[in-house]
C-alpha cells in the first residue's frame, strides 16, 4: 500500500469525529494553497483539449457534449432531488441522479420511477460514501458484489465512487457500461491524479469488454462555492467555453445537499439560482451546436464507435 493511500485510509477512519467545520476550515486553507500552485492548469489544463487517435465526433455534428449529474450524499440531498429535477425540466434539461445504496437513506423507489419517468438517468454512488471502498483489494471485492446487485436492482449502468476515489483497474469488476469517477484535472480533490483529457474513453477489461470512463470536465459545485466561496458563476462559464471551443465533453457535477431552494446561503450551502443561472447560460449560448446527452447516451456513443477513443 503506498504512502498516499495509507494517509487516505487514516483520514476516512478518522472523518466521522472531526467537526465539518474544521474540515472544511482545513480544506479551505490546502485549497487555496493548491489554487496559486495549480494556476496553469486549473481550471482549464491545455494538454487535455487533445482529442483521442480516431475520435469519432458527437452525434448529428455537434461540436461538444454537455451532460448534467448529481451526487445524492445524504438525506439532505434526497429531499431536494424532487425540486431539482424540476427546476431542470423547466428548463429544458434532463441529467443523472447518483443515489448511495448503504448510506444514510434509503432511497424510494418512488422517487427513481419519476426520474425515469421524467427522462432522467440514476446511477450508483458509492456503497456506502464513507471514503473506505478503495481500502484494499479485498474490501472492495466484497463490495463490488452489493454494488452488481443495486446496478442490477435499479436498472443502473453507470457508478461514481465517493469523494472522486478511483482505480480504473478493480472498476472493471463492476458490470457497468461507465464509471464517471475521475477528471481533466482537479487538485483539490483526496486523489488528484486527473485523467488530463476532455474526452471520454475507452478502458479494456479482460478479454474483449471494457467500460467507457466519463472525467468530469467543470469543477464540482463543491469547490467553487463551498471551499472557495465564489459568489458567482465566471469559472464555470469560462471552462465551459473552453470545452465548447476544443469539442469536448462538458461534464458537470452538482449534489442537492449542497444547494438551497430558499434563496439563503451558509458554510454548507450555496444558492441555487447560481445553478440555474448556469443552465440559463448553457441554453442561451449553446443550444443548437451542444448535445445535450445523459452519461449513458455519451457512453453508448463511445462504445458504438468501436471504443475508438480508447487512449
Amino acid at each position: 500500500m503506498s504512502a498516499e493511500m495509507l494517509l487516505r485510509n487514516i483520514y476516512y477512519l478518522l472523518k466521522p469525529a472531526i467537526p465539518w467545520s474544521a474540515r472544511m476550515a482545513l480544506r479551505r486553507l490546502r485549497a487555496r494553497r493548491l489554487r496559486r500552485q495549480f494556476s496553469s492548469s486549473w481550471p482549464i489544463n491545455k494538454v487535455a483539449a487533445r482529442a483521442p487517435e480516431g475520435w469519432p465526433g458527437w452525434p448529428d455534428g455537434k461540436e461538444f457534449a454537455f451532460v448534467l449529474t448529481h451526487d445524492v450524499e445524504g438525506q439532505r440531498g434526497l429531499d431536494r432531488c424532487r425540486e431539482l429535477a424540476e427546476m431542470e425540466m423547466g428548463l429544458g434539461f434532463r441529467s443523472s441522479f447518483n443515489f448511495v445504496p448503504e448510506g444514510e437513506y434509503a432511497t424510494p423507489e418512488p422517487l427513481r420511477v419519476f426520474l425515469g419517468e421524467h427522462g432522467f438517468e440514476v446511477g450508483v454512488h458509492d456503497l456506502h460514501h464513507d471514503g473506505k471502498l478503495y481500502r484494499s483489494w479485498e474490501t472492495f471485492k466484497n463490495n463490488a458484489h452489493k454494488i452488481n446487485h443495486y446496478l442490477t436492482s435499479w436498472g443502473a449502468v453507470g457508478f461514481r465512487s465517493g469523494f472522486m476515489l478511483h482505480n480504473l483497474q478493480w472498476l472493471q469488476h463492476l458490470n457497468i457500461l461507465y464509471d464517471a469517477s475521475t477528471f481533466d484535472t482537479d487538485p483539490f480533490e483526496p486523489q488528484s491524479d486527473g485523467v488530463n483529457t476532455i474526452f471520454p474513453f475507452w478502458v479494456p477489461r479482460e478479454g474483449c469488454t471494457g467500460y467507457v470512463e466519463l472525467p468530469y470536465t467543470l469543477p464540482q459545485d463543491s469547490t467553487l462555492f463551498l471551499v472557495f466561496q465564489e459568489t458567482g458563476i465566471d469559472v464555470w462559464k469560462s471552462k465551459l467555453d473552453w470545452v465548447a471551443a476544443h469539442g469536448g465533453l462538458a461534464l458537470v457535477n452538482v449534489h442537492p445537499d449542497y444547494m438551497n431552494f430558499g434563496g439563503r446561503r451558509s458554510s454548507s450551502e450555496y444558492g441555487a439560482e447560481l445553478y440555474e443561472e448556469f443552465l440559463e447560460y448553457v441554453a442561451k449560448y449553446y443550444s443548437s451546436q451542444c448535445w445535450f446527452a445523459l452519461p449513458r447516451d455519451v457512453a453508448r456513443h463511445v462504445s458504438y464507435n468501436g471504443k475508438s477513443s480508447d487512449r
